[in-house]
Formats: C-alpha cells, sequence, structure tokens
C-alpha cells in the first residue's frame, strides 16, 4: 500500500506540473494583461509608464522565463498576490475552496443515494414498467442544461414562493447553520439534478451487466434471496466500474459548480475562477485551476482505494 501510494503521488505532482505549465501558457496567449487594464482605467499612465511597469513586473520577458519564475516561487509557496482581492492568493482560496468542497460532497452524497437505489431497482425488473419510468427521468436529468435548471428553481422556490433565498451563502446579520444550509439547498439541488441521471444509467448498465453472470444464476439456483444476491453480490461487482465514473464526475460537478456558482452568486471556486479570468487575476486562476486539477487527481486516487475494498482480489502494489 505504501509503495502504491507514493507512486501515486508522484504520478499527481508530474500531472499538477504539466497542468500548471498548460494552464500558465493558455492564459499568457491572452490578449491583454493586468496592466492594460490600469491603463484602461487610468487615462493618465503613459507608454512609458506603462513599460515600466511590465519590466517591473516580469511581464515583458518570455513566457517561458516567466513560467520558470512563477514556479521557483511556487515551490517555495509564495503563489503570488491576487490583483483583485489586493491579498495573497493562499488567504483568497480556503473560504472558496471551503464553500465549493461543502456543495459538491452535499451534491455528490445526494446522487449517490438516489442514484443507486434507481439503478437497482430498474435493472432488477428490465424493460419492465418501473425500468422505463426510471430511464424518462434519468434522460430528463441529463437532457436539462444546469444553469437553465437553476433559473428555473430561483423563480418557483424565490420568486414565486419565495420559501428560499435566490443566492449566497448567508443572510447579512445571520450565521447560523441553518440560514447556511437554506443558502445552499438550491444549488446543491441543482446539481444533483443535474448528475443524478447519468449515474443512474450507469448504475443500471452496470447492474444488468452483473446479473447475466453464471455466479448470479447459481446463486439464484441455490436458493439465495433475490434481495440478497442483488446487494451482496450483484451491487458490489457492479460498483467497481460506477466507482470510475464517480471518480471522474468529480471534474464534471466542479465544472458544472462554476455554471451553478454563477447563477445562484455562490462564492465558491468556480465562480472564483470565472471573476479572476475575467479580470486578469492571472495568479489566482492560475491557482484555482491547479486546486480543482489537485480535487480530480484525489477523487481518482480514492477509486483505486476503492476497488481494492470492493474486490478483495485487486491488490495495490
Amino acid at each position: 500500500m505504501s509503495r502504491f501510494l507514493f507512486h501515486r503521488l508522484w504520478q499527481a505532482l508530474i500531472v499538477l506540473a504539466l497542468m500548471s505549465f498548460i494552464i500558465y501558457g493558455l492564459m499568457g496567449l491572452m490578449p491583454g494583461d493586468p496592466i492594460d487594464l490600469m491603463i484602461t482605467s487610468n487615462p493618465e499612465i503613459t507608454s512609458e509608464d506603462a513599460t515600466r511597469l511590465r519590466t517591473l513586473y516580469g511581464l515583458d520577458k518570455p513566457i517561458i522565463e516567466r513560467y520558470g519564475n512563477w514556479l521557483r516561487a511556487a515551490v517555495t509557496g509564495d503563489f503570488g498576490y491576487s490583483r483583485l482581492q489586493a491579498r495573497p492568493v493562499l488567504e483568497v482560496l480556503p473560504p472558496a475552496l471551503w464553500n465549493t468542497l461543502r456543495l459538491l460532497g452535499l451534491s455528490l452524497v445526494l446522487s449517490i443515494a438516489i442514484s443507486i437505489p434507481m439503478g437497482v431497482l430498474a435493472a432488477a425488473r428490465p424493460y419492465s414498467k418501473l425500468d422505463y419510468t426510471v430511464n424518462l427521468l434519468a434522460f430528463a436529468g441529463i437532457s436539462v442544461p444546469a444553469f437553465w435548471l437553476g433559473l428555473l428553481l430561483i423563480i418557483v422556490f424565490s420568486v414565486i414562493l419565495g420559501v428560499l433565498p435566490a443566492g449566497g451563502t448567508g443572510t447579512v446579520g445571520e450565521s447560523g447553520f441553518w440560514d447556511q444550509l437554506r443558502h445552499l439547498i438550491l444549488p446543491a439541488a441543482t446539481l444533483t439534478l443535474a448528475s443524478v441521471g447519468g449515474h443512474t444509467r450507469y448504475v443500471r448498465g452496470a447492474m444488468i451487466e452483473v446479473l447475466r453472470q453464471d455466479y448470479i444464476r447459481t446463486a439464484l439456483a441455490k436458493g439465495l434471496g433475490r434481495r440478497r444476491v442483488l446487494l451482496k453480490h450483484a451491487l458490489r461487482n457492479a460498483m467497481i466500474p460506477v466507482t470510475t465514473i464517480l471518480a471522474l464526475d468529480i471534474g464534471f460537478l466542479f465544472s458544472g459548480a462554476l455554471v451553478t456558482e454563477t447563477v445562484f452568486a455562490y462564492p465558491g471556486m468556480g465562480k472564483m475562477i470565472y471573476d479572476a479570468i475575467l479580470g486578469n487575476d492571472f495568479n489566482l486562476a492560475l491557482v484555482a485551476l491547479l486546486f480543482a486539477t489537485l480535487l480530480t487527481v484525489i477523487g481518482n486516487l480514492l477509486a483505486d482505494l476503492a476497488y481494492a475494498w470492493l474486490d478483495p482480489r485487486i491488490s495495490l502494489r
């Protein structure tokens, strides 16, 4: 196990290094830079001042040299300052990261809790009315865009009914648990409904494939109860491919959170990345995107650990 974790750690570092180079290069190719924004906001800045500022911040150097300077500083823990927040990047990230992890965690738990029972029930009675109903609901969930669903929920529950807040993380002057939970309901419901359909389809497909295996028919022929065969024998083996999909969907949920957080004005990582890119806050956008990459890598590592738990024949070496 320790050898496996050591190798995965090195792989994660290589992935992060490659992604940092790619993201830094893409941002360097974007038109404009922070100095251009300063010129736009302050007409008194002359071309000589702009040239001096670009030299001061190293923006006049080749992108490879600029990336090398950033990487050397990042290795020492210095990720630079956020231009929009006027604070170190590592001070800006934790609140937004916590908000996104809270939103993604709740959405993922709800999606798994709903999709697994629905997928198992549909697979237990394939091509029945129940199966067709579950498939219809799953296809509807897959087809609905997250931004449209979010706006619809805001109109229904915030504008018409007035029972839930339309955005933010809390009411001004209140900081209780229930108030934060009320602000979390609509964005979490949006992400859950957007992902539960796909998860249900994967669980159903994996369960149908497993139920066709010889050992399932043998267990039923020996007199084992159908419920026990479904839950103890079939579901555990069906969860191996589903676990892969769930790990990959962590990145999908993060990208979906970008749209959802923007719709609900939820101050998470997605909205922060969006605002940082629009404001040419390269340091903040770069580090935030690397955190998104790290979140996906951690999800894949957890999936590998789950394989060994689901199937004892899988050895992590």
